[in-house]
């Protein structure tokens, strides 16, 4: 059984070891490290992050929504970050905080969500296919690995309840 509730600034350690361990697999984002927790929070979106308990209590994972621009007509529009701790991986737990995460986003008024995953990372587009992203794009050699070029497939998730008039 899993709860999603609010990040608060307190989960910042366990959110922090769970990106880091996302990024230790070399298939997650182009980030290197993590950055420190005023960085973080003023990159994400306030009202738009979650972390996904398990019974233990424990951090299983996050999820949380980036601005793609600060320009007003970009209001409705945002990243989606999903990260699931790697003991936790293969539970489900990443659909959970997903499909949290759409709902949430949809309340506040984002129309469109985006993500933009390595090809490699299989299971993160399915994943995301799963829960209505499609791919629209592949952004060749978008940034450099250790010194390789990676490239990322682009994938968008349309609202069917909010901005659709």
């Amino acid at each position: 059984m899993i709860t999603i509730r609010n990040l608060e600034p307190g989960d910042w350690p366990a959110v922090r070891d769970i990106y880091v361990q996302g990024i230790a697999t070399g298939e997650a984002t182009l980030e290197t490290s993590a950055p420190e927790w005023s960085a973080w929070d003023q990159s994400h979106v306030a009202q738009h992050r979650f972390v996904a308990l398990a019974n233990s209590g424990e951090i299983a994972g996050w999820a949380a929504l980036t601005p793609v621009s600060g320009r007003c007509v970009y209001a409705g529009v945002a990243e989606v970050s999903v990260y699931i701790g790697s003991s936790f991986r293969g539970q489900k737990i990443g659909d959970t905080l997903l499909k949290h995460l759409i709902l949430d986003s949809e309340k506040g008024g984002y129309w469109t969500l985006q993500a933009g995953i390595f090809p490699e990372n299989v299971p993160s587009i399915k994943l995301h296919e799963k829960n209505g992203f499609r791919v629209i794009g592949y952004r060749e050699n978008i940034g450099k690995m250790k010194g390789v070029w990676r490239s990322v497939n682009l994938l968008e998730r349309r609202s069917k309840v909010t901005g659709i008039d």
